[in-house]
């Protein structure tokens, strides 16, 4: 199964998750958590994935992340 890849991501999708950062205010302790989970080369599952970690959510299909969400927006797909 491939991983998540975290570089090398298009351009458009790289921007709109900086955006959707930036929009939802998530801190460097958040950020932490996600460097961390990074580190762990998560599998890409086939179709949507979203990995919750309690204040906030990312959210991707296949390979790629797509956005992030806040606490308590709905997130589709298999939960990592």
């Amino acid at each position: 199964m491939p991983k998540i890849q975290w570089t090398n991501l298009p351009p458009d999708l790289r921007d709109h998750l900086f955006d959707r950062l930036r929009e939802r205010q998530i801190t460097a302790e958040d950020l932490y958590q996600l460097k961390l989970w990074r580190e762990s080369e998560p599998e890409a599952p086939d179709g949507d994935w979203y990995k919750d970690f309690g204040s906030f959510k990312v959210c991707g299909r296949g390979k790629y992340p797509k956005t992030f969400l806040l606490r308590g927006q709905p997130a589709n797909g298999k939960e990592l």
